[in-house]
């Protein structure tokens, strides 16, 4: 059973834009479940399919929150890492909106210590301890850490492996859900119309390009998240 506080309207979803997918020709016929029409040449998606399916996922990260998991969001496509960034800091979740760099999760032990580095380095630069060096070393290191800040910035204090994952673009996050699928790291994935719907744990069919879509669709993700949180801290 849902929790009604965060249910979602059609409505809002209208105005969003998420039921609109992509053309007839881009399409995964796989989708047609979560498909109700077709309107001058783009799939329609079924708007009571995606609140359903976002509701669920909702009680899933509600109920994993308040369990103390951690979580990771995945999105990197350029309209869309400026909400991501937003969202994952009000939820205190870790982050990639950059670049996902192939082995992150399942070379785990290379990441961390690329972290471990990372953190180090950021530290001798916010405590002064740059000045020691030449003004060549100096620079050097700086590049390096605003490399790494971009790329690790968003997960710079995750000390294992999330606990589950949200994708903001299957397409374009495949190569991170490949590795959630090797590690058996549960996934909650938008799935637009040109999609495989089977491949994410928890799949909301939405559309994946809009921002307004994918802003709104992560804001009830959030909300959840941020809900469960408050809720261990009522009960502990």
């Amino acid at each position: 059973m849902t929790k009604r506080y965060w249910n979602i309207t059609l409505e809002q979803m209208m105005e969003a834009g998420v039921h609109f997918g992509h053309g007839t020709r881009k399409w995964n016929p796989r989708m047609a479940p979560y498909i109700s029409a077709k309107r001058k040449g783009i799939h329609i998606t079924n708007l009571t399919k995606t609140a359903r399916f976002l509701a669920e996922a909702c009680d899933l990260v509600f109920d994993a929150a308040s369990s103390r998991k951690q979580f990771l969001i995945v999105g990197t496509k350029k309209r869309a890492a400026d909400s991501v960034a937003r969202a994952a800091i009000r939820a205190r979740c870790h982050y990639v909106n950059k670049k996902w760099i192939g082995g992150m999760l399942t070379n785990w032990y290379t990441t961390e210590r690329r972290l471990r580095k990372f953190r180090d380095l950021k530290t001798k630069q916010m405590t002064g301890r740059l000045n020691c060096l030449t003004k060549r070393e100096a620079a050097m290191v700086r590049r390096q850490v605003s490399r790494l800040e971009t790329y690790l910035g968003g997960i710079k204090y995750m000390r294992g492996l999330p606990d589950i994952v949200i994708i903001v673009d299957q397409q374009e996050e495949y190569m991170a859900l490949q590795e959630c699928i090797t590690l058996g790291i549960p996934t909650i994935c938008l799935i637009d119309t040109n999609c495989e719907p089977d491949l994410a744990d928890f799949s909301i069919p939405a559309n994946d390009d809009a921002i307004a879509s994918i802003r709104l669709i992560l804001t009830k993700l959030v909300f959840a998240i941020c809900e469960g949180r408050s809720s261990y801290i009522r009960n502990s």
